[in-house]
Formats: structure tokens, sequence, C-alpha cells
């Protein structure tokens, strides 16, 4: 049997709600790895010239919540990594919980028709708003990798990926 899925029904494959829940067990499971690093490693320790997983998370943080308000308000923010407030594993920690619920307050206030709309996210980086979503998301798997990678060389076991 041949059948021919519409547009439409191909944008039900997937609702905003189940890919802001994706997303946040992303957003989880990157916690977790935050939480395992010791302290001082994670501010200091790098392997082969990468940056200690404390400035890539810090990255992430400045993507998160400043992507999500552009799309939701249009203004412009622009990318901004230098979260000098984040000294301690603590401060990071408390910043991706503060960032996960102002995801979860914008979120709604996203209309379904806005995501195949054209953005220029952090004025630079043009896709769609759904494009742009997949690029968090996916920057985040990337620098969790990185963190997976650090974690066990340091000979600490990190969360299972498929915990989330």
């Amino acid at each position: 049997m041949n059948t021919t899925i519409t547009d439409k029904q191909a944008a039900s494959v997937i609702t905003s709600k189940e890919l802001l829940e994706h997303w946040k067990g992303h957003r989880g499971l990157t916690r977790r790895v935050i939480e395992a690093f010791p302290e001082k490693e994670l501010f200091e320790y790098s392997v082969g010239g990468m940056r200690p997983f404390a400035a890539m998370a810090k990255e992430l943080l400045a993507i998160a919540a400043p992507g999500i308000r552009q799309i939701v308000n249009g203004n412009e923010e622009e990318l901004n990594e230098n979260l000098d407030q984040a000294t301690t594993k603590a401060d990071i920690l408390k910043l991706w919980d503060e960032t996960t619920a102002e995801i979860d307050r914008y979120w709604p206030q996203i209309p379904v028709e806005r995501f195949s709309e054209n953005i220029l996210a952090f004025g630079q980086y043009e896709g769609t708003v759904w494009s742009t979503i997949f690029y968090f998301i996916d920057n985040e798997i990337h620098h969790r990798a990185q963190g997976y990678v650090y974690l066990r060389s340091l000979g600490i076991e990190p969360p299972f990926f498929w915990e989330r």
C-alpha cells in the first residue's frame, strides 16, 4: 500500500510539548553531568586543548533562555557567554535550573505556526524556529559528550546517556 503523508500530517509527528519534554530530558542529563564533576576540575580540567566543561556549560546557558526569549519576543539578544556570576558548581547548577524554568515559562508562548518561520538567532544564525531549537539541543548533546570524555579521563563514571 502506498500512502502519501501531507505536510500537515508530517507536522504532527511530534508536538511542541513533546519537543520541549525531549529537550528537558537532555537538560536534566546535562545537569547530572555538571553535578558529576569535582569542583576544581569543572573549571580547570581540559583534554586536547578543549575548554573546561564549566565554559561549555556557560555557553549552553548563554544560548538556551536568551534564544527562547528571542523566539518569543523577537528581540535580538547578543550571545554572551561571559557569565561572571557563575564561579562555582553551585552557581552553574542554580543558573541551569533558572534557565530551565525560564524555558518552561516562555515555551507555551510559541505558537505552533511559528516553528516554520525564519529567524536570525542572536543576529547571526539564520534558520527556522524549529531548526534553531534543534541546534540548541544538538549543541548541548555535543558539549555533554565532551563532558563525558572529561569525566571518563578523570576516572568518573558519567550518568547513563539513555536516562533522560
